[in-house]
């Protein structure tokens, strides 16, 4: 609103980066001077809270090890109308920072995402296993929602209060990227992309593990793919056992001809299973999308009355 002062976070979830967190939060509160920087140390057993507080940041604390834990209690505590969240490792460009929170703020974007794949990513990253699951994700994620969004998994994102206030973080860890992605996707946000220069770390271990984190992300995806979209999810099971089940049951089918004997009584039986098995997971996701579908129209309802309160508040 007209003469409203615009607020933007910088938040930082942060887990042993004392190597990295006193260059991160001086070059963010130098790229937007008028924001609030917040440190959220997630147990550190370094100095990265003490020198995160040194630096001029808010230092604040969440004792459940895991990004997604960290993610929940900033969005939850913290107030602003643009929240801008990076890494503590220093491998985002703070120069994007500015592009990224005026199109949140002007332009009303609900998620900008800082793009590494499309500029410096795949050189800078110098494991090819984190290089492949990157492309998986993209790929499967893209897929599945039909969309093109170039980079699933970056840490680096701007988003609008409505976002923020409204996101129903279940993940624990750092599946919460893919979480993000998926839920601005199926509730239809507005999302925007920047290609952002990336910049591998310099000191300290990544806190990824390829194949473990790996794992996760896709279990994510599946399970995500299973409550947003349910009758694809459903029909493709629905189809697996069809076929299987007219598999086994065409030769039964083709010797009854032949001969007019069943001798294959198990098969039949377990033919029958399947086909029973197949409709009765048609119909689950086809009653499944019907709650799912009444469910987006209750939370779009939800963003206009969140949308009336937050506007009556500025008045």
């Amino acid at each position: 609103m007209a003469g409203h002062p615009q607020k933007i976070a910088v938040l930082i979830p942060c887990y042993n980066e004392e190597y990295a967190i006193s260059k991160v939060v001086a070059d963010f509160k130098s790229a937007l001077p008028e924001a609030t920087v917040y440190v959220y140390d997630n147990n550190s057993t370094d100095r990265t809270a003490e020198l995160a507080l040194q630096a001029g940041a808010v230092v604040r604390h969440e004792p459940r090890q895991g990004k997604g834990n960290v993610v929940r209690r900033m969005f939850r505590e913290v107030q602003a109308d643009c929240y801008l969240m990076v890494d503590g490792d220093g491998t985002y460009d703070p120069a994007d920072a500015a592009a990224m929170a005026q199109m949140v703020l002007d332009e009303q974007v609900d998620m900008v995402v800082g793009d590494r794949l499309s500029t410096t990513y795949f050189k800078e990253n110098k494991r090819p296993f984190h290089n492949m699951g990157n492309r998986m994700v993209r790929y499967l994620i893209n897929r599945f929602w039909r969309n093109d969004i170039r980079d699933i998994m970056s840490g680096y994102r701007a988003f609008s209060r409505r976002f923020v206030k409204l996101f129903p973080v279940m993940t624990q860890n750092f599946e919460i990227e893919t979480e993000m992605t998926i839920h601005a996707l199926d509730k239809q946000f507005d999302i925007r992309t920047i290609p952002s220069k990336y910049s591998d770390r310099e000191a300290g271990e990544s806190k990824l593990n390829t194949w473990k984190d790996g794992v996760k992300v896709l279990k994510t995806i599946f399970k995500l793919f299973m409550e947003y979209r349910p009758l694809p999810f459903f029909s493709i099971i629905a189809l697996l056992l069809i076929l299987i089940a007219v598999i086994l049951f065409i030769p039964i089918l083709t010797e009854f001809f032949k001969t007019g004997l069943v001798p294959r009584f198990p098969t039949l039986i377990c033919s029958g299973f399947l086909a029973i098995t197949s409709i009765m997971s048609f119909f689950t996701g086809l009653c499944l999308h019907i709650i799912i579908k009444k469910d987006r129209k209750n939370y779009e309802l939800k963003v206009i009355r969140f949308e009336e309160e937050n506007n009556h508040d500025r008045l």
